[in-house]
């Protein structure tokens, strides 16, 4: 199974940015960690803090990837072509965040991106992604989501 994780702006920055929001480990560091508790699973990488690149790569993965897990970063606060383009792919998509946005400032409190996402988890750090994971596994045994993309 081929999944994509897709992080938007400023998470190339994890390890450094913010430490008590982000914590201090890079993404980089923690994908090998990822790929190793999961090896059964071809897990596949890209960042970007450009809109159209984000789009870009949720447009080509296609007939790629069978799952995208997406951390759209401040884009799922305001990018309708983010969103547009989550809900012209057929790829179930899981939205992450590092944070608990709902913890945060009010304009956070809502993701543009998450409705048309399969489901949306926030606020476990870097195992939001792990939990992502864990997700697609179950949906993989039981063949059931918790949500549906609009």
């Amino acid at each position: 199974m081929k999944i994509l994780i897709l992080n938007g702006p400023n998470l190339n920055l994890l390890g450094t940015r913010e430490p008590g929001i982000y914590g201090n480990q890079d993404f980089e560091s923690f994908l090998t960690e990822l790929k190793s508790k999961y090896p059964k699973y071809h897990l596949n990488y890209f960042q970007s803090n450009i809109e159209g690149e984000i789009i870009n790569a949720l447009q080509q993965s296609m007939g790629i990837y069978d799952y995208i897990i997406i951390n759209p970063a401040g884009y799922s606060h305001t990018s309708v072509a983010i969103a547009d383009a989550i809900k012209a792919i057929s790829i179930p998509v899981i939205e992450v965040h590092i944070s608990n946005i709902f913890a945060r400032e009010e304009f956070r409190h809502s993701s543009i991106t998450a409705g048309y996402c399969i489901g949306s988890i926030s606020g476990f750090g870097l195992d939001s992604y792990l939990l992502a994971i864990q997700a697609i596994e179950n949906i993989q045994k039981t063949g059931a989501t918790s949500g549906n993309k609009l």
